[in-house]
């Protein structure tokens, strides 16, 4: 756990966490809720390591959530050897290759946090339990072993639990917790956080990235190791110029449309519609309502393109279509909507 780190943007949430530390008002247990993808387990991380020094040096750290470089707690949370911090999340599988996770965060897990629950701490008045994420956990099994320690908490521990859908879990759960929603980032946030996490891009790169992203550094780390700029780039240039000779979206088609392109393809759907987005935004009157069908339709094939075993060329080729209505031309049915077949 790196618990020192720079914690970018969701600066309305780190105050309303730190208030209600300042006011003796701090809940047992927070839900930190938002887009996947915007930080939301850093944040925990960061949250769980303040109130873990501030406990250990009150009044002393300054109002603000990242701690100090050196910091004594944060030097054992980042060498996993804190006595008062736990983490619940998917671990790896037994006969799992490559890392593979488990699906779940088990029952086992949960109540192996017994002992910790159930001794004293052992630096300060504070222990901190965080989950990422709360979605994960085994249902029936694990959700109600967590509830049980929600609804009789042990003096002083703060639960952290992580979560991109809150509605999904059980409303007993969500009763028991303060929510804390985490905001996507703005531009400068995302850009500080990209340029942390990619320190030799381009300021080219890292613009390209901050478009893709769409408030989400996850997304848009994503799409870096993808190598996605080349396809982004495709894509404004089919939305600015068009593609009258469908010799661009051919090319996508050709690239994204072979098996071991999968992850790209995967990526390519996904961002469309924020290519879309973006370009939406910028219109007014008739070309708005152009780029608003068109969106509708791209979040609609690329819908179907994952649920089902659509043929990848036509469906990139369905489309970049639709991005090419952005600059005046037609829409062209190129087969995404045909026959299903497999990849």
């Amino acid at each position: 756990m790196s618990a020192a780190s720079t914690i970018h943007g969701h600066d309305a949430a780190a105050d309303a966490l730190l208030a209600a530390m300042a006011g003796g008002s701090l809940h047992h247990a927070w839900l930190i809720v938002g887009p996947q993808g915007i930080g939301k387990a850093s944040f925990a991380r960061a949250a769980a390591a303040r109130l873990l020094a501030e406990a250990a040096e009150p009044g002393v750290l300054p109002r603000r959530l990242a701690l100090p470089e050196h910091n004594r707690t944060a030097a054992l949370l980042a060498s996993g050897a804190h006595p008062d911090y736990r983490e619940l999340r998917r671990l790896p599988k037994k006969d799992g290759r490559d890392g593979e996770l488990a699906r779940s965060i088990t029952i086992d897990q949960v109540r192996g946090l017994a002992p910790f629950l159930g001794t004293m701490a052992s630096m300060a008045d504070r222990r901190v339990i965080v989950i990422d994420s709360a979605d994960e956990l085994e249902r029936p099994g694990a959700s109600n072993a967590l509830l049980k320690s929600l609804e009789e908490p042990p003096a002083g521990v703060t639960f952290l639990l992580v979560s991109h859908a809150p509605g999904r879990l059980l409303p007993t759960i969500r009763s028991r917790c303060r929510l804390l929603r985490l905001e996507p980032l703005g531009d400068a946030a995302m850009r500080a956080a990209l340029g942390d996490a990619l320190p030799e891009a381009s300021a080219d790169e890292i613009a390209s990235l901050v478009r893709a992203g769409m408030g989400s550094p996850g997304r848009a780390l994503r799409y870096a190791e993808l190598g996605l700029s080349e396809i982004d780039d495709a894509l404004h240039a089919i939305a600015r110029d068009g593609d009258p000779t469908t010799a661009r979206r051919s090319k996508l088609a050709k690239a994204l449309g072979l098996k071991a392109a999968q992850p790209r393809y995967e990526a390519f759907l996904e961002r469309v519609p924020g290519v879309i987005a973006e370009a939406a935004q910028h219109r007014h009157g008739h070309e708005l309502r152009i780029a608003l069908e068109a969106y509708a339709q791209a979040r609609d094939v690329a819908g179907a393109a994952r649920g089902l075993s659509l043929d990848a060329g036509g469906t990139v080729l369905e489309l970049a279509g639709l991005v090419a209505r952005l600059a005046g031309e037609p829409v062209v049915r190129h087969g995404a909507d045909l026959r299903q077949t497999p990849r």
